[in-house]
């Protein structure tokens, strides 16, 4: 049987205090309607519809490479309403799966659990029992443990409000029942409007029995509707994550101050100290040593890297035994060849460093290209632009750059060139010879340091 899978993403999400769609905000780095179509790809649906609702564009703007059907809502008219609109949509007879865009912490074998269950029911819901139900439906079963109707919590009697098993939204069943019954939804309850649980009660009228699905692991099913909720949802996301890359070697000095915003692939024996933030797509290679309060985002760090505390890295690729650190800085396209070393307060930018070389302390190479064996001392910088363009800067295999060193680009410095301390270099320096380009120090004899009068 076809399946076809609708996320429900119109809510305004008031109680966000945001003026951002609520399905936007982030969890792990990513907007929490992305691990919601990210989950429901997983199982291979003929295909998926997104609902999003009135001043949603951001929301198809946002996913405009994604492969689903984006069906709008122009008024929020509750849960039934909503997929009222999808329907014209959906195959008959499709095997339909319904998730929420503000439930992104379902993993794909729950999801797989449910399709299969409706093979032996007409009508598959997703339960749990909540230590503190407040506000959310109650499931309402029959004697034979059947879900007879589920009770929106504002709808509740006293009784029904004791019930702990709560409906979690999610549900399985045949496109065509519901069709028909939504067609016959009305909105008389508290909230005035289309409640896409009423299909239940409809549905055992019709002699269609509705099953459920508890779920033990009720934070799959948390709900985000507030900013307190994001930051619960968060740390649920960062505990997998974490828990994620110890189960494949990685010793993690603390799980819990770890974020992963992304993906992390990472080889044997690699070690993470507390408070690293690695962004987007990030691969280590193995024996990679991560110290405290780096941030790491889009990079590939290969084989026996050191990398020293606070250190941030970019859109980078570092090579097998480099050290790096503290407080180094690779911004974009920053490349360190095999062995090379940066360290405290350098800056590296669209650049290449070859094997062997190093920058230990208080450096800027900028759109450079570093050969091998190269030592670059404190306080040199590249100066690559000239308000306008950027310029390239080329240094020799084995050249020497002495400290307080200014290379004005664009310029190119030999191989096993040595460049003088402070001096400032706008023409190539030739290989092999030793470049000077400094003031001639002189000493003024006799001189008097001015005083200041008495008065």
């Amino acid at each position: 049987m076809t399946l076809e899978i609708i996320i429900l993403a119109a809510g305004q999400g008031t109680r966000m205090r945001s003026a951002k769609a609520k399905v936007l905000h982030e969890i792990g780095g990513q907007p929490m309607l992305s691990h919601v179509i990210d989950t429901a790809q997983s199982i291979q649906p003929a295909r998926i519809h997104v609902v999003y609702g009135s001043g949603g564009d951001t929301v198809k703007e946002h996913f405009q490479d994604a492969n689903v059907n984006w069906v709008h809502q122009a008024e929020q008219l509750g849960t039934g309403h909503a997929v009222q609109q999808v329907m014209p949509h959906v195959a008959d007879g499709a095997n339909l799966l319904i998730l929420y865009g503000d439930v992104p912490l379902l993993r794909s074998e729950v999801l797989e659990k449910i399709v299969d269950a409706r093979s032996d029911a007409g009508f598959i819901v997703l339960t749990a029992n909540m230590t503190d139900p407040s506000g959310l439906g109650r499931i309402i079963r029959d004697t034979s443990d059947n879900i007879e109707r589920i009770v929106e919590h504002k709808d509740a009697s006293d009784e029904e409000l004791g019930i702990t098993e709560i409906n979690t939204g999610v549900i399985c069943v045949n496109s065509a029942k519901l069709k028909d019954w939504l067609v016959r939804l009305n909105n008389d309850n508290a909230q005035g409007e289309y409640y896409l649980t009423d299909c239940v009660e409809m549905a055992t009228r019709d002699g269609v029995v509705v099953k459920p699905t508890m779920i033990d692991d009720t934070e799959q099913v948390l709900g985000i509707n507030s900013k307190s909720e994001l930051a619960v949802a968060e740390r649920v996301h960062q505990r997998r994550q974490a828990e994620n890359l110890m189960q494949h070697g990685v010793t993690l000095r603390d799980p819990a101050r770890l974020d992963v915003r992304g993906e992390c692939h990472a080889g044997q024996d690699c070690e993470i100290d507390i408070n690293v933030v690695l962004h987007g797509t990030i691969k280590l290679g193995d024996r990679v040593s991560i110290g405290p309060n780096c941030v790491i985002k889009n990079s590939v760090i290969e084989n026996d890297v050191v990398i020293h505390a606070n250190s941030f890295i970019e859109d980078s690729h570092i090579a097998s035994g480099c050290i790096i650190g503290p407080f180094a800085r690779f911004r974009p396209n920053a490349k360190l060849e095999k062995n090379a070393r940066v360290g405290n307060f350098v800056e590296i930018k669209n650049s290449t460093l070859g094997e062997g070389s190093k920058a230990n302390h208080l450096a800027y190479v900028g759109d450079s290209t570093v050969g091998k064996n190269v030592n670059i001392g404190a306080g040199v910088i590249t100066c690559n632009y000239d308000g306008v363009n950027k310029h390239k800067t080329n240094i020799g295999d084995g050249a020497f750059i002495g400290t307080n060193s200014a290379l004005i680009a664009p310029v190119t410095i030999g191989k096993d060139a040595y460049v003088a301390a402070g001096s400032t270099i706008n023409r190539d320096a030739p290989a092999g010879e030793m470049s000077i380009a400094r003031a001639r120090q002189t000493t003024v004899k006799g001189w008097r340091r001015a005083k200041k009068s008495e008065k």
